[in-house]
């Protein structure tokens, strides 16, 4: 019997999804539209999983510089990072390959996977797919953007594999509203659970995500929305 490389059979694991500069800070290549109420709501999960010691599972975008099309998340360039507090001090990193071969017992060694990914679908990325497919917990909750392409790629293929999958609503970008709530409506109709980060977390008083130097991230702008 093989054993598999991740099993917390009665714990969370929390799937955090291209959260990187280009995607969620103001001066990146493709930002999400809400990325100061997103960024917030992130900093705020990312805090909660220390805390409770909840290992993390995540995913970064990584287009080459040749013929994609993709002007954004390039090999080479500060866009591909991850926003800083979404790193957990013990993690793993695994670049982009048609490989499965991964040591067993992943999230025992580490706190956080990081599986670089050449598509929006982790799960066209063979060694992705295997963390994800073999991870075994009572909750995967998900956060990170775009839910458009991404966050939704990501949701519909748990789902498809039989994990039990709950969205942060307020800690996913989205890049148009329209198209944001229709991947919504997929996710939930699919069997995703929908919660906000107030129902999971609690209220807070935080207003400053101290990763993006737009003036609403610096609270320089106080009203209207984003």
């Amino acid at each position: 019997m093989i054993r598999p490389i991740i099993k917390l059979r009665k714990k969370r694991i929390l799937i955090d999804v291209d959260t990187q500069r280009d995607l969620f800070l103001a001066d990146g290549k493709a930002c999400v539209r809400n990325h100061r109420r997103v960024l917030a709501n992130i900093r705020r999960v990312m805090a909660w999983t220390r805390k409770e010691q909840i290992r993390t599972i995540s995913t970064a975008l990584i287009h080459s510089s040749g013929g994609n099309g993709n002007g954004f998340c390039l090999v080479g360039t500060e866009g591909i990072c991850k926003i800083p507090y979404t790193l957990r001090n013990r993690r793993i990193l695994f670049d982009s390959s048609d490989s499965t071969d991964l040591p067993r017992e992943l999230l025992r060694a580490s706190d956080q996977v990081i599986l670089c990914k050449r598509t929006e679908d982790p799960f066209d990325e063979p060694r992705a797919e295997r963390v994800l497919t073999e991870a075994r917990a009572a909750e995967f909750i998900v956060i990170g953007g775009p839910i458009e392409t991404s966050v939704l790629y990501t949701v519909l293929g748990l789902l498809i594999r039989n994990k039990p999958v709950t969205v942060i609503v307020d800690a996913v970008g989205s890049r148009e509203k329209t198209a944001a709530d229709v991947a919504m409506r997929k996710m939930q109709a699919k069997g995703a659970k929908l919660v906000d980060s107030k129902s999971l977390l609690g209220a807070t008083h935080l207003r400053l995500v101290n990763a993006c130097r737009c003036d609403r991230c610096r609270g320089r702008i106080h009203s209207g929305a984003f």
